[in-house]
């Protein structure tokens, strides 16, 4: 479908009498154009991908070769990469709402209103959030996020397991030092309309403090998953991701992330800072 065509997915009447409701627009913010120029002008040269297990390099200063793009990588797997850029927003802004979005739909569906339609955790992941004794840092990782979803592909049903930093390498002292915060885990993800099949996807979302604000510095790698700790390639042989899929959700990325940085200080000032999550 031509991005133009898209509608947002309509509010319930009970999402309607939700006060957090006033945050969800018919019309989102636009991507970052010069993001989605580079994005449209073609894959990157793969030799300056990076394999999950080397996830450690971005806690270098500076940059990579590449920062924004997406290719198929040696092994036949999907790799993007995405450097979006937030002036007013703060770490604790990011941490709090990976940790508060989750609990109920409308505040995933405000984050993207024409591409997430629904969240859900299970109670024992819900009781967690919402326990105050548990640090933010926690109620993140180790948490499985159910959710539908379009990263330009069409709707599709996507099982997010949340970890913990270290599962890429990074201490907590490291991400302290480097004024940056790492989110990621692995997932499934299914079609709901066409060809069917499981896709396994690695995400981290490399969150780095900058003049002003903060940036995104993410990675996707289609084709594997975390077993046992660490990340395994796991495509069947001969089988090759297409070009369409990281590219799709580069985009993707580009477009929510925008959006959801137009309302977040926003909406932290009045549900999150000094708050206990609910």
């Amino acid at each position: 479908m031509n991005p133009m065509e898209r509608k947002p997915i309509p509010l319930t009447e009970e999402e309607k009498k939700n006060p957090i409701s006033k945050y969800y627009t018919e019309q989102i913010t636009p991507p970052n154009p010069e993001l989605m120029g580079i994005l449209l002008s073609g894959p990157m040269n793969p030799e300056d991908s990076i394999k999950p297990e080397e996830a450690r390099k971005l806690l270098a200063p500076g940059y990579m070769n590449t920062e924004t793009g997406y290719c198929i990588m040696d092994n036949r797997c999907g790799y993007l990469c995405v450097n979006n850029k937030f002036p007013g927003l703060t770490l604790d802004m990011i941490k709090w709402w990976f940790a508060w979005h989750p609990l109920e739909s409308l505040r995933y569906k405000i984050w993207n209103p024409y591409c997430h339609p629904y969240a859900a955790i299970a109670d024992c992941d819900r009781e967690k959030i919402l326990d105050m004794n548990v640090p933010i840092e926690d109620k993140i990782a180790d948490v499985v996020h159910f959710v539908v979803e379009n990263i330009g592909a069409g709707m599709q049903d996507i099982v997010i397991h949340f970890e913990k930093p270290e599962c890429f390498g990074f201490t907590k002292e490291e991400l302290k030092e480097a004024h940056s915060y790492a989110i990621g885990g692995y997932g499934l993800v299914e079609n709901r309309e066409g060809e069917k099949g499981k896709l396994p996807v690695i995400m981290l979302h490399y969150f780095r403090e900058i003049e002003g604000g903060v940036e995104t510095r993410t990675r996707f790698w289609m084709g594997y998953r975390i077993v046992k700790g660490h990340p395994v390639c796991v495509l069947p042989e001969e089988a090759v991701v297409p070009i369409e899929a990281p590219m799709g959700l580069a985009m993707h990325n580009v477009e929510e992330f925008g959006h959801l940085a137009s309302f977040l200080p926003k909406i932290y000032a009045e549900y999150g800072e000094n708050k206990p999550i609910c």
